[in-house]
Formats: C-alpha cells, sequence, structure tokens
C-alpha cells in the first residue's frame, strides 16, 4: 500500500495546493475589484460578476468575504495591475496580467519565466495589438434577436454574437463591459452568466509541437507558480 498512498498522499497534496493558489488569485482581485469601485456587488458589476465566477470555481465564501473586509479596512496592501508581453516556446505570442505590490519583483520573476523556457519578454504593445482585448458574457438562451435588440437599444457597441446549444455568447470590446451586462439583465432578469470576463482574444493562432509543447506546459506552470500572476492569454495551438 506504501507506493500507492505516497501517491494519493502527492496527488491530494497538488490538489491542496493548487486550491490555495486559485483562493489567493481570486481573494486578491476581489480586494483590488471592491476597493477600487464599491463594496457592494449590485453597484459593482465587476465585483459581481468576480463573485459569481468565483463561487462556480468553489471557491469558499469565507474567502470571498475576507477579502471584502479586507477591502472595506481601507489600509493593507496596495496592488496594481501589470500587464507583460512576449514571444513564448514555438514563437507563440503571450500576455501576462498581474496583481502586484511590488512591479520590480513581479517583472523580474516574470522575466524569469520567460529567459528559462527560451521564451522572450517584449516591449508594452509589442504582441497586445495581435489579440481582441473582449468582454465576454454568455448565458442560456434562443431568442438571439431580442439580445442583440437589447444591446443595440442600450447603445452597446457589439461585436458578434453567437448561438449555439441553446448558449448565446455575447462579444463586445472591453469598454463596453458594464453597459452590455448591465442591458442583459435589465431585459431578462437575474441572468446566470456561463461566462462573465474581460479576456484577449487572439486573431490568429500559432501551431506549436513537438519539445515546444513540454517546454510550453514548463512556461505557463512556472507563471501559476507566481503569486502575481492573475491571468495568461496566448495564441499556441497543439
Amino acid at each position: 500500500m506504501g507506493r500507492a498512498y505516497q501517491n494519493r498522499k502527492e496527488s491530494m497534496a497538488k490538489t491542496a495546493d493548487a486550491k490555495t493558489k486559485l483562493y489567493s488569485k481570486y481573494a486578491r482581485e476581489i480586494y483590488v475589484t471592491a476597493k477600487s469601485g464599491g463594496f457592494d456587488p449590485d453597484g459593482n458589476l465587476a465585483l459581481r460578476g468576480l463573485i459569481d465566477r468565483a463561487k462556480k470555481d468553489q471557491v469558499p465564501g469565507h474567502v470571498i468575504d475576507k477579502a471584502i473586509d479586507k477591502a472595506k479596512g481601507g489600509g493593507g496592501e496596495d496592488f496594481s495591475k501589470a500587464r507583460y508581453e512576449g514571444f513564448g516556446p514555438g514563437n507563440c505570442m503571450v500576455i501576462v496580467d498581474c496583481l502586484t505590490d511590488n512591479p520590480n519583483r513581479t517583472f523580474a520573476d516574470v522575466r524569469n519565466c520567460f529567459t528559462k523556457t527560451k521564451s522572450k519578454i517584449g516591449t508594452e504593445g509589442s504582441v497586445s495589438h495581435m489579440f481582441d482585448h473582449c468582454a465576454i458574457l454568455a448565458f442560456k438562451g434562443e431568442d438571439e434577436e431580442a439580445t442583440l435588440e437589447a444591446l443595440m437599444m442600450a447603445d452597446v457597441d457589439v461585436t458578434d454574437i453567437e448561438n449555439e446549444d441553446g448558449l448565446i455568447t455575447v462579444f463586445a470590446p472591453h469598454t463596453e463591459y458594464f453597459k452590455a451586462k448591465q442591458a442583459l439583465i435589465d431585459t431578462f432578469g437575474e441572468v446566470d452568466f456561463e461566462a462573465d470576463l474581460i479576456q484577449f482574444v487572439p486573431q490568429t493562432t500559432t501551431e506549436i509541437s513537438g519539445d515546444d509543447v513540454a517546454m510550453f506546459e514548463k512556461f505557463t506552470d512556472m507563471l501559476n507558480d507566481l503569486d502575481d500572476v492573475q491571468n495568461i492569454f496566448h495564441n499556441a495551438e497543439f
């Protein structure tokens, strides 16, 4: 039983470690969002969407409440957003979004991930122009026309609407996120969003294969191990 038990024990430790990192990332983002936009989810749609997403990822309620209470306290860390761009394994394009209380440390840590995986960190704008910065809202429904009409009546600049297997997905510029979400709630009532986020969507993809795949996995694992990294966007296609 020794080895089987040890394997299970190691697996449990990895799962616990992954959960701890997930909770930490959500707690930090909730703290920053509440501190900058207000503590009431009904008046801060970004916070409301973040809390909904955290719950779907099974983040415990006490983690969410503690982050909001910490923001209410007015003190605490002073986090700022940082974004790094570059070329990952196989020359794919990568954007790394961070929340940091020490930009110099975070830049050094992220650059180290690039360097140790034969990748190259670039300057601001070096690859982001090849991504669309989108608000993405998806919910169960069938009436694509009613959705479009609701968004147009609210003067939302809709990029695209997809309706696939009873799931309507709205794409809009990231600057239209609040307006688009409020328009859908005003029209359809309390909407249970399957997707409620802002992210970078690549305009083109870069196919990677062979040793580059393993190197890419090492690259993203190293980035995900950094406490300051919140999101990684890329155009790699395996």
